[in-house]
């Protein structure tokens, strides 16, 4: 795979980032690349020999996208590229980096990898989740990691129904439901009480939160399977469905969430040497081999 146009995305304002830019500009410049950085990101750039344009643009006319920052960077950045196809690849400046997963000081070497054919490819499903009152369409996004249908206020429960494949599952009292692929399943799911899910299986992990009963348990599901999560009309405020945390989508009693999974994929390059147990190890502190 040759890259010729490559898309920069990531933190704004951000000191250790800026420095990952303006070193990423000249790295791609030797390399003949046409960079293309994000227009909000460009502001922000005390640099030159780059373009800039928005997502979307990016999305149609780059054939890589580097994003640097941390997960939250990546997943705001996925939801519009996964559109158009392009492959990703993630520079570390944030906390975790579950999907950032190259190290900003010798990120060189790392793309080196990438650039000469050397770098491994993985697909990751989203999500689409649409929101229903009296059978209309109310509203509609799409999300990497999690849709979770959630209480507007802190610690307040909400009663509603989950349906799979239109088979009912089960009714429940809880503060929500965490709706998880299996990138997500190191996110917001793994702090719920969820498992962990390896990229590669073709599963949703469906964790309530804070139900009000002690035989409510995490399930895991196919991923092909549609989610329907019926809100009881008896709720007596009005309930929201976030996607990845960052979309809010507002949803009544009565309404109908459905979740499913979307057509686009992720296609997430990784450097060289990449393997997801050693990723695991790392960032929650899992124990070395023994001999």
């Amino acid at each position: 795979m040759e890259f010729r146009t490559v898309g920069l995305i990531g933190k704004q304002a951000h000191h250790d980032s800026n420095l990952s830019f303006k070193a990423l500009i000249v790295y791609l410049t030797k390399r003949g690349c046409r960079v293309l950085v994000e227009e909000s990101t460009a502001k922000n750039l005390d640099s030159n020999g780059f373009e800039s344009g928005c997502l979307q643009t990016i999305g149609k006319q780059a054939d890589l996208a580097i994003v640097v920052g941390g997960d939250g960077n990546m997943l705001g950045a996925a939801r519009e590229l996964a559109e158009h196809n392009v492959a990703v690849v993630g520079i570390n400046r944030g906390n975790l980096g579950f999907l950032t997963d190259i190290n900003p000081e010798d990120f060189e070497i790392q793309l080196d990898s990438i650039f000469d054919g050397n770098g491994q490819i993985e697909q990751r499903f989203l999500l689409t989740v649409e929101v229903y009152r009296n059978g209309e369409l109310q509203s509609k996004n799409s999300a990497v990691n999690e849709v979770v249908m959630h209480h507007g206020k802190v610690a307040h429960m909400m009663e509603f129904e989950v349906h799979l494949d239109d088979h009912f599952v089960f009714s429940q009292r809880s503060d929500g439901l965490i709706v998880a692929t299996p990138t997500g399943s190191t996110a917001y799911s793994l702090s719920g009480g969820g498992p962990i899910i390896t990229p590669t299986l073709d599963a949703l992990t469906l964790v309530p939160m804070f139900p009000h009963t002690l035989s409510s348990r995490p399930i895991v599901v196919d991923a092909n399977s549609i989610v329907k999560l019926k809100v009881s009309p008896e709720n007596t405020d009005n309930l929201q469905v976030s996607c990845d945390s960052h979309i809010v989508l507002t949803v009544l009693p009565g309404d109908e969430v459905i979740i499913s999974k979307n057509s686009a994929k992720l296609s997430l390059i990784h450097p060289i040497g990449y393997n997801y147990f050693n990723v695991l190890r790392t960032k929650l502190g899992w124990g070395s081999k023994l001999y």
